[in-house]
């Protein structure tokens, strides 16, 4: 068993606060994305490794439980991997003996169960009488992950391929999903005991930034750069949406940073069908550059005849 230093993945301190882990889960998710490193084996690899790390500190039980225990797995591995090369009676709750498993034990706990289980063998199963409890049917152990998607992907909807606990579950994402919104699946988490159901799964979705548009609820937010002449003059300028290029009526005499109103161009509502946000265009006017001396001259006449009566000089 290899030990991993989740805090070194993540590249914080073990001292980090529940949001330092946070911040620097999604830094390195938005770096390290497959979406954003097509091809890319190693940034494949440092992303599965970040959201496992995620997965174990951002969730504070388990990372509890791993700060109490993270260390001897280390130890574990360097003792030879044997189940009587390592000492658990620190963990046996004031005995004073040595702890040490049997083979049986050990490939209960390291095979076909998983080392979820160990925290059952050392809290659960230290006498013989514990053991009659195991047969009563016992839900399974909810499971918690996230995955991230890219703002069109939230737009148009999307599918995953979520890799947890020795299974690969396809899960389909309806249009129109917010940031931090966590999916139920039910049955999908760990496996019962004594017959019992399996637990859910919880998978909590991130959006990612995006360029050009900000999101605000279920509208967007887009800068459209137009050039002066059309804001003076008016007339149509494309603007680029989720949906795709569309034509768009600028007014004459539009100024820089008016705001113009797209329906329905925004996120669809999520669940809901052919309903969606608004795209809220904001005009930023592009000023000409590099000018001819005749383009020169022709501004220096509209500026004169611009001139109030009034403002000239004796």
């Amino acid at each position: 068993m290899t030990y991993k230093d989740y805090y070194k993945i993540l590249g914080i301190p073990r001292t980090a606060t529940q949001e330092d882990v946070k911040q620097a889960y999604r830094k390195l998710a938005l770096k390290y994305h497959p979406d954003r490193n097509k091809g890319d084996k190693h940034a494949e690899e440092r992303f599965k490794e970040i959201n496992e790390a995620n997965q174990v500190l951002g969730d504070p039980e388990k990372r509890k439980k791993y700060d109490q225990f993270g260390e001897d797995w280390k130890h574990y591995q360097e003792s030879g991997a044997r189940p009587g090369g390592f000492d658990w009676s620190k963990y046996a709750g004031g005995t004073t003996e040595t702890r040490h498993m049997s083979q049986e034990e050990f490939d209960q706990v390291f095979g076909d169960e998983g080392i979820g289980d160990i925290f059952d063998l050392l809290f659960g199963r230290r006498s013989g009488q514990e053991r009659g409890r195991r047969s009563a049917a016992t839900k399974g152990a909810d499971l918690e992950t996230e995955t991230t998607l890219s703002l069109e992907e939230a737009y148009t909807g999307s599918a995953r391929l979520v890799r947890i606990d020795r299974q690969t579950i396809r899960i389909a994402i309806k249009p129109g999903i917010e940031d931090g919104r966590v999916l139920r699946i039910p049955g999908k988490g760990s496996s019962g005991r004594g017959g019992g159901p399996h637990g859910d799964l919880y998978l909590t979705v991130r959006i990612m930034p995006h360029p050009d548009f900000h999101r605000n609820g279920n509208d967007l937010d887009v800068d459209l750069p137009v050039d002066l002449y059309t804001a003076v003059l008016g007339g149509k300028t494309r603007v680029k949406t989720l949906k795709g290029d569309v034509y768009m009526d600028v007014p004459k005499g539009t100024q820089s940073g008016a705001v113009l109103r797209l329906r329905g161009l925004g996120m669809p509502l999520y669940g809901r069908r052919n309903e969606f946000g608004n795209l809220f265009v904001r005009i930023v006017i592009r000023i000409p550059d590099h000018l001819t001396d005749e383009e020169l001259d022709l501004f220096k006449k509209l500026a004169s005849l611009r001139v109030s009566p009034g403002s000239h000089g004796s």
